[in-house]
């Protein structure tokens, strides 16, 4: 595999990741500079993790891994738009907004990740270099992550008290496509 069919590989596996962030991005009250950057970091890394652990793991743990993956993200992206939806009806202003957690953050990185562990495994099918394969793939999520994050911003902005509902349902509906 060459250098661009890595980065559209990236870019695909990316795209969870992506939209977490911009809801994030969209949802998360006072969002500072070093929380995006935290967001952008964790996804980018779990991104190229991934990856590794499919690649060396083998195909039979990836397997049995990869059967149980989709529902893993649609518990967590549930759980996660389930609470976002409760604290937009039920909270009174503030406290319908998120505020960062690394908690959150690190269920969301590994959930939208999962897919990627296949991934690793069809690199070792096709004796990809997997160390320069995951850092690509690591820095496009990164990157796309962050943009999107700032991307949510401006839509949450626009959208003011309906970020938070519609952060909700795009995470659980992000959550059952990974299952379809």
């Amino acid at each position: 595999m060459d250098f661009v069919e890595i980065v559209l590989i990236g870019v695909g596996l990316s795209m969870d990741a992506a939209a977490v962030s911009a809801i994030s991005g969209m949802s998360i009250r006072g969002l500072r500079v070093r929380e995006a950057v935290s967001i952008a970091l964790a996804f980018g890394l779990f991104q190229g993790l991934m990856p590794l652990i499919g690649y060396f793991a083998g195909s039979a743990f990836a397997q049995l891994m990869a059967s149980f993956a989709p529902w893993v993200a649609l518990v967590v992206l549930c759980a996660v738009g389930a609470k976002m939806l409760w604290e937009a009806f039920h909270g009174d202003g503030d406290e319908g907004m998120n505020r960062f957690s690394y908690r959150l953050l690190l269920a969301q990185a590994v959930a939208t990740s999962l897919d990627a562990l296949a991934v690793g495994v069809s690199f070792a099918a096709v004796q990809v270099d997997i160390v320069w394969a995951a850092g690509i793939i690591a820095c496009c999520t990164f990157l796309i992550s962050l943009v999107s994050v700032y991307i949510g911003r401006v839509f949450g902005a626009a959208l003011a008290d309906k970020a938070q509902i519609l952060g909700g349902v795009i995470l659980i509906l992000i959550g059952i496509r990974m299952v379809l």
